[in-house]
């Protein structure tokens, strides 16, 4: 309870439940909850990357080493640990590769940081300086950027080889990054690429190796009756938002019914109606044809006597993706359906598929939609195989919009901590000290891929550093070997913008947490010790307990 004496009496400025931090506290208690989050995904940073099991309360299972899967699916309490998993999600969000180092980097701007505040440098110091080494790094990335042509299909392979270094994929990479980037090339249209034109079909069975580019659709659905075709040849395709079924009226109504005949007349007419509708469908010329809502048996009956094959329930993002590729226009009403808004398909056919029956659509003409269908052993590698190749696509994507790369395996990090060490002699003031830790704080990188690699990361650093002082900007770590390499001769690279996102993010949360000099917990996020004696919000239990639960949550998870 915060109060304030005024006279003989006390003015209550906050509830008693409530808890507060304040000062040194507070930020002692922002960056180890930063600096804790960032420990939980560090290790599996770089080719050589560990992963982790995830089990939540209902026993499902994760295995994965993707940083922003793992930081959403632990439960965090704590928030200014929140705070850090944000940078993940945009990093995802905005790139899709790159959500470790980003976590990783900001949880090292906070380590750097504690160190300073511990020598009196004032908060706001700190993130002027961080501000202006970050602007700095961005410009400085750009000069070091490699140019790359959109039909450049070596780089953009190794593009996406490199995201799913060090995951689950790894061992059928060179297959899938060729997938991959023919996948992205087909849905690029006049310089926009929206990754939703590309669907990911898992299916459990078989090996990674068999996973395949369908140039087209595939639709999770099977034809509506056995007596219908299973192939039709350059198909005409319908697309009906709608159903094929006899409109019910919109308010309740009751029919009497005096004698049979009238029930008769009344069934016919229903049937009539559904005959109308499928000649409307046979006469505009469709060959096969695609509907939101339910199709009734007589109508199915009707469609198989024409040859038509008919598939219900399709998904509205199916409908999209078919429209999209086809080139069909999606029509609410049979009466509405002309010749012009059929879509084409060289091929629609009905196959099994591990078990399953689908719907392939496939052989259109310049598909600006298509569908990847990942194969693997059990439903835990297929999950990770996804993630990896959702990465893949984000960068790929990345690079054909911004036509911009860096080399990997640390090179550019160590690039910009040589440059900022340069430019801190040009900034005045005690924004130096922040400037040079940024350059600290990015060294993260290169001696976290040592780190797990079970190099060692001084003898690593120091060695890229020399190589990087010589005027080599590529120069890298190999994991594998340990030895420092060309990184453009390895054929590692990732996109400008992963590199320029993730340290923008990083800085920015920092920034956040730095300048928190007070927290205030609401009485349900207040904690007790065994005594039954308040404790303060930022104490042992953090946050309501907040870095406990996650501390616990994690060690058991991990």
């Amino acid at each position: 309870m915060a109060q304030q004496q005024m006279g003989n009496q006390p003015l209550i400025v906050l509830s008693e439940e409530s808890q507060r931090t304040s000062g040194k506290d507070a930020q002692s208690m922002n960056v180890q909850a930063g600096k804790a989050v960032a420990e939980s995904v560090r290790t599996t940073l770089g080719p050589k990357g560990m992963d982790k099991m995830l089990v939540d309360s209902t026993g499902n299972v994760i295995v994965t080493n993707d940083g922003v899967t793992l930081l959403s699916e632990m439960e965090i309490d704590h928030p200014a640990a929140d705070m850090i998993v944000e940078v993940a999600e945009t990093q995802e969000d905005e790139v899709g590769d790159g959500t470790t180092s980003a976590v990783v980097v900001a949880g090292e701007l906070l380590s750097q940081a504690e160190d300073l505040l511990d020598q009196d440098i004032h908060a706001t110091t700190l993130a002027q300086g961080y501000r202006q080494a970050a602007e700095e790094a961005t410009e400085a990335l750009e000069e070091i950027a490699l140019d790359v042509d959109e039909d450049d299909d070596e780089i953009l392979h190794q593009i996406a080889a490199t995201a799913m270094t060090g995951k689950g994929a790894e061992s059928s990479r060179d297959l899938l990054a060729d997938l991959v980037v023919e996948a992205v090339q087909s849905v690029a249209d006049d310089g926009e690429i929206d990754t939703d034109n590309i669907s990911v079909e898992k299916v459990v069975g078989g090996s990674i190796d068999e996973s395949e580019l369908v140039e087209g659709v595939i639709v999770d659905k099977e034809r509506v009756s056995e007596n219908m075709p299973y192939f039709a040849e350059d198909a005409s395709i319908a697309v009906i938002d709608g159903d094929l079924e006899v409109k019910e009226t919109e308010i309740d109504a009751e029919v009497n019914v005096t004698d049979p005949d009238q029930l008769e007349q009344f069934l016919e007419q229903e049937e009539q109606q559904l005959q109308e509708m499928v000649e409307e469908i046979a006469d505009a010329g469709a060959d096969v044809v695609f509907v939101d809502g339910g199709i009734d048996d007589m109508a199915q009956h009707y469609l198989a006597q024409e040859g038509i094959i008919a598939v219900r329930r399709v998904k509205s993002s199916d409908q999209g993706q078919l429209a999209r590729s086809t080139g069909a226009t999606p029509v609410s009403s049979t009466a509405d359906l002309t010749e012009d808004d059929l879509g084409f398909a060289g091929s629609v056919a009905q196959k099994e598929i591990a078990g399953d029956q689908r719907i392939f659509v496939e052989d259109v003409d310049d598909a600006k939609s298509v569908t990847l269908i990942l194969r693997g052993g059990t439903e835990h590698v297929i999950d990770e195989v996804d993630r990896a190749v959702e990465d893949s696509l984000g960068v790929v994507r990345t690079t054909l919009e911004d036509g911009k790369v860096l080399a990997g395996g640390g090179a550019p990090e160590v690039d910009l901590s040589l440059a900022l060490r340069d430019y801190a002699d040009s900034v005045g003031g005690r924004e130096q000290l922040a400037v040079e830790a940024f350059a600290d704080a990015l060294e993260v990188i290169p001696r976290t891929l040592a780190e797990n690699a079970g190099l060692d990361p001084i003898d690593s650093l120091v060695e890229l550093r020399a190589d990087h002082d010589s005027g080599n900007e590529a120069a890298g770590l190999d994991a594998y070997t340990g030895d420092t390499i060309d990184m453009g001769e390895e054929g590692v690279y990732e996109p400008l913008r992963v590199k320029t996102q993730a340290i923008e993010s990083a800085t920015e949360a920092a920034v956040m947490l730095l300048r928190i000099d007070d927290v205030i917990a609401a009485g349900d996020l207040a904690v007790e010790d065994d005594d039954d004696e308040d404790m303060p919000a930022g104490g042992p239990g953090g946050m309501g307990g907040g870095m406990g639960g996650m501390g616990g949550g994690m060690g058991g998870m991990m």
